[in-house]
């Protein structure tokens, strides 16, 4: 075969879909394609086709944008033009040209319509949307047989087995007890009507009426809990874990269409997983010592590895790692509160970036902060800074390292009334100085971890009022979003981190999971949205409009699939009794793995300088 076909062949092969064919297919496949050349700036696809064609990009760069000139994608070496190759029912009216000077392999579409026809698999890569085959590819990878997958695949309704024993408001407090003793069961739910209006627990009994001293003939409206978190049927068994380890309860209503059909407990998810973080923050609770908690600490790092290996994805991680820090903060403020006795004025802890997110990893550093009531006087900062020590101080031997940034309440700049609070959110936002921009990752990323008085929703309401009035803000804070750019050109070994100890590595946290954490928050501040979880957030711009849904599916899938990538790159380190990073060498992921994450980053790309050019980024870089 002529050296320059056989160089065409193994091109393909290195590239997804083509790297689905068989050799025998792949090896003719070289003589059905022309070569092409254009100039930058030319039209594409060309106009002085012959007939209509599938592009392969060799080298070069392409830009397509809609009919009013924003930019809906990017395409570079190994991507593929199929836009004339469609039926007329998924046809564009998207328009291309060329970034750079580019060369192309030219396929006909009538042969491509005949690979895929001899090829499924080959086909699946044309029958569906980026988003789709991200989310195909998090499939595949969280598909483990290990043990721990069941509650990544159970349903609720798969673990609640028996109706619902109920009671009314009024009944006694002796009468609801006798019913759970005759049900043989642990919690009881109240129900005014047709309406859910609380529940009681045997912990309830013990703690609101047997040691509280209250007459068994009260009713049990007097004790029962009434701010409830209810599941849906069709809840996955590890968000109700989730669920249940963040607010530190046993016992979950199950809804089913708005009517209340029973009960989860922690004892029916026990019987698909044996080991979680519903334990470890039972234990939490239970500590007496920061000793017992960093001891804790240590297996956070453990839970990580478990969870991974167990088929859970990023956000799964971030979840129910971030619940074990909620958890750990606030007892360590119990511990602090019960040493120095009573906070002279309320106080909100408040807890900033991945934190706040819940999208932390094993051992994190610390973000946090304290909001003080605007009646605080000079004489009361000493408890305060007190408390602060003791809280951070803690975190840290617990494994949550002290910010390298000092953004931390021991920091008397982060430890300020009210009134303060409100005057650095007016500054940053009226003065988006470099500072403010470096500070938006924590500070934008707020949330209330300990706040009995309701003080941060004030302030955040404050906040986003401002956000979404203030183009320049959110201009500056778009051009600052997007300067951590995915290494698109890694896979052509130009991106890559050359000597020093990540020697041909790059940095997944980085360049890839922290634009599109940036992307959301530009999202989130210039809608006055005021979600905090990255998801959550994309979600919420998709339902408001500030972000199509398309772009919203894409870049969740995107973020879930970087994400677990680097959940999983740093679970075998764990494993292997390594530190955890986020240095990812392009060898040691699958060549699946690198065309979607290729997929992705140019997804991410495309995103960037879609919001860039949309809020005029570029007069503030």
């Amino acid at each position: 075969m002529d050296i320059e076909l056989i160089e065409i062949q193994e091109f393909l092969a290195n590239h997804p879909p083509f790297d689905q064919l068989p050799e025998e297919t792949l090896a003719r496949l070289p003589k059905r394609l022309s070569v092409r050349y254009f100039r930058r700036g030319s039209p594409f696809p060309p106009e002085d086709a012959d007939q209509p064609y599938l592009y392969i990009l060799r080298k070069g760069a392409v830009e397509l944008r809609d009919p009013q000139n924003e930019l809906v994608g990017k395409l570079a070496e190994g991507d593929l033009c199929e836009m004339q190759c469609r039926q007329p029912s998924q046809g564009s009216d998207d328009q291309g040209s060329t970034a750079e000077d580019t060369l192309v392999y030219a396929l006909p579409c009538a042969d491509l319509a005949q690979l895929c026809h001899d090829h499924p698999a080959f086909a699946e890569h044309f029958e569906q949307s980026v988003s789709n085959r991200l989310r195909k590819a998090l499939d595949v990878m969280v598909d483990a047989p290990a043990t721990g997958t069941g509650l990544m695949t159970v349903r609720v309704r798969d673990m609640v087995n028996r109706a619902p024993i109920v009671t009314a408001p009024d009944t006694s407090i002796r009468e609801a007890a006798r019913i759970m003793s005759e049900h043989q069961v642990s919690s009881l739910i109240v129900m005014d009507g047709e309406r859910l209006a609380g529940m009681i627990t045997d912990r309830d009994l013990r703690g609101r009426c047997i040691a509280a001293g209250l007459p068994t003939d009260r009713p049990v409206r007097e004790i029962m809990t009434e701010k409830l978190q209810t599941v849906d049927m069709d809840t996955l068994g590890f968000q109700a874990l989730i669920a249940m380890t963040r607010l530190n309860v046993h016992h979950l209503p199950v809804l089913d269409e708005g009517r209340v059909a029973g009960l989860l407990s922690s004892t029916d998810l026990t019987r698909f997983q044996s080991s979680n973080s519903v334990y470890l923050v039972a234990d939490i609770h239970r500590a007496k010592s920061v000793e017992v908690l960093a001891r804790i600490g240590d297996k956070i790092s453990e839970l990580q590895v478990h969870l991974i290996t167990g088929g859970a994805t990023a956000n799964h991680v971030g979840q129910a790692v971030s619940a074990i820090t909620d958890a750990i903060t606030l007892r360590l403020i119990e511990l602090a509160e019960a040493e120095l006795g009573a906070p002279p004025v309320p106080y909100a802890w408040l807890v900033g970036g991945s934190q706040a997110r819940r999208e932390q990893s094993s051992h994190s550093d610390q973000d946090n902060a304290l909001l003080i009531a605007d009646h605080a006087r000079p004489e009361d900062d000493p408890w305060f800074a007190a408390l602060a020590k003791f809280v951070n101080d803690g975190l840290d031997a617990c494994g949550f390292i002290y910010c390298p940034g000092d953004v931390m309440a021991s920091n008397p700049k982060w430890r300020q009334p009210l009134r303060i609070w409100h005057k650095y959110f007016a500054n940053w936002i009226v003065k988006p100085e470099p500072m403010a921009l470096m500070l938006s990752s924590v500070f934008f990323d707020l949330r209330p971890l300990h706040d009995p008085e309701n003080l941060y929703a004030e302030l955040q309401e404050r906040m986003l009022e401002k956000t979404r009035s203030n183009r320049i803000f959110i201009a500056y804070l778009t051009a600052n979003a997007v300067k951590n750019r995915p290494p698109l050109g890694f896979f052509r070994n130009i991106v890559l981190i050359h000597g020093g100890d990540h020697n041909h590595t790059f940095d997944i946290k980085h360049r890839g999971t922290v634009p599109i954490i940036d992307l959301a928050r530009v999202y989130a501040l210039s809608a006055g949205i005021p979600e905090i979880n990255t998801i959550e957030r994309l979600q919420a711009a998709a339902e408001c409009g500030a972000l199509s849904k398309d772009g919203s599916a894409n870049l969740i899938d995107a973020l879930e699939f970087i994400g677990t990538l680097r959940m999983r790159h740093q679970a075998r380190q764990l494993r292997n009794g390594q530190k955890a990073d986020n240095f990812v060498s392009p060898d040691d992921l699958s060549p699946l793995e690198r065309g979607h994450l290729k997929e992705a980053f140019l997804l991410i790309n495309t995103m960037q300088e879609s919001l860039g050019q949309r809020h005029q980024a570029g007069r503030f870089a």
